[in-house]
């Protein structure tokens, strides 16, 4: 069997999956509010959690770009299935570039094969996320003592460990800052339950305190002063696609259901379908789902083949595609009329699930400031251009 053969059942498995198990997974988070444990059990008995990992790991082995098409077909499913699929298929990737091999088998390996849950934690409640952290750490032999917090922590009050972003006390800038695996049950670590969100309803979602919690320096990846790789290279850039892939899966769920409602809902003797104004608006829905896909498809390859533009790719397809949601979305909800409001539609769970997309992985105001940082550093290298 070819590859492509192989992705081919791959995908047929995972859409098969989301249109039926996955919905009625998505109906139980919703009456119940919680994510349980036998969900992701079965998403890692069917292999969902390690699609993108190595097969040496224990992975599928797909390649980036082609991962991103599966991550549009899980989108389309509740928002907490997507964010378990998405989170789990990218963090492996920030801790392997830097890992030791005694470390890739304490965290990366059992992180792909589901044995542990590791959280991503650089989000802080006073500051943004990235060379600005304050959460700092003190050095003392072969331990760091932790002090600071943060915030917005998914899986914070179920996971086994926190990959954290911290400072070493007395330094500024990106130099100074080193990326630590906390476990969970470390002492002076207290984790408060933030999960009451408007949308992803489900996913679990912590507030963090430290108190000189002692962490082992033989957790952290990479040396002082390479914390932010870990997290800004080896996480955020595809994490940024990834999202951006997710908000297209979304957005064709919303078209999908606007147009199915449009088709059999009748007013004055005429479906829906019938009328232009439904027409132009299902019309331009498909058109801009369709560049979004094409934009992110084009961030992914850029991104897999290591080119020097994904950090940018990264957050073009990322603001696109989140205003491109919006607009898709608050029309598919005015197709639906007044109904589509109800808790009874499906739209109104999409159109909630939605609003999250605008600011997981950065808003759209920190992804046009790295766009333009890019732009600024092209024109600046290019000789004979006035400054």
């Amino acid at each position: 069997m070819t590859d492509s053969e192989r992705f081919d059942q791959l995908r047929t498995q995972v859409e098969r999956w989301v249109e039926g198990p996955g919905e009625r997974w998505a109906e139980r988070i919703e009456e119940t509010g919680h994510v349980p444990e036998a969900l992701w059990s079965e998403l890692n008995r069917l292999g969902f959690l390690r699609i993108a990992a190595p097969v040496e790991y224990g992975g599928h082995g797909v390649e980036f770009a082609r991962w991103m098409e599966l991550m549009e077909i899980f989108s389309r499913s509740h928002g907490s299935i997507r964010m378990i699929v998405h989170v789990v298929n990218g963090i492996w990737r920030a801790m392997d570039g830097h890992a030791t091999p005694k470390q890739r088998q304490r965290f990366v390996i059992p992180s792909v094969d589901g044995r542990i849950k590791i959280a991503f934690t650089l989000t802080e409640p006073g500051n943004g996320t990235g060379a600005d952290i304050t959460t700092s750490v003190v050095r003392d032999g072969d331990t760091y003592y932790l002090s600071g917090r943060k915030h917005l922590i998914t899986f914070g009050m179920r996971c086994d460990h926190y990959l954290l972003a911290a400072r070493v006390d007395g330094t500024t800038g990106r130099d100074g800052i080193v990326a630590l695996l906390v476990p969970r049950s470390a002492p002076g670590l207290t984790a408060e339950d933030t999960s009451n969100t408007m949308g992803v309803i489900g996913t679990d979602h912590a507030s963090l305190t430290f108190d000189r919690t002692p962490v082992p320096v033989a957790n952290r990846l990479g040396a002082e002063g390479e914390g932010l790789d870990v997290f800004l290279g080896g996480f955020l850039t595809p994490s940024r696609i990834s999202v951006a892939m997710s908000c297209v899966g979304l957005a064709q769920r919303a078209q999908e259901l606007a147009f199915s409602y449009a088709s059999s809902r009748v007013t004055f003797g005429k479906n829906l379908t019938q009328r232009q104004a439904i027409q132009f608006m299902l019309a331009e829905n498909a058109a801009d789902i369709e560049a979004s896909r094409q934009l992110v498809l084009r961030a992914a390859h850029c991104f897999q083949q290591g080119g020097d533009d994904a950090s940018m790719l990264s957050s073009m397809a990322k603001m696109h595609a989140v205003s491109m949601l919006t607009t898709v979305t608050d029309k598919a909800l005015q197709i639906h009329g007044g109904l589509g409001y109800w808790r009874s539609q499906k739209i109104e769970r999409v159109y909630r699930d939605a609003r999250a997309q605008r600011f997981e992985e950065g808003t759209n105001e920190v992804q046009k400031a790295v766009i333009f940082r890019e732009l600024l550093h092209r024109s600046q290298a290019r000789p004979g251009v006035a400054r």
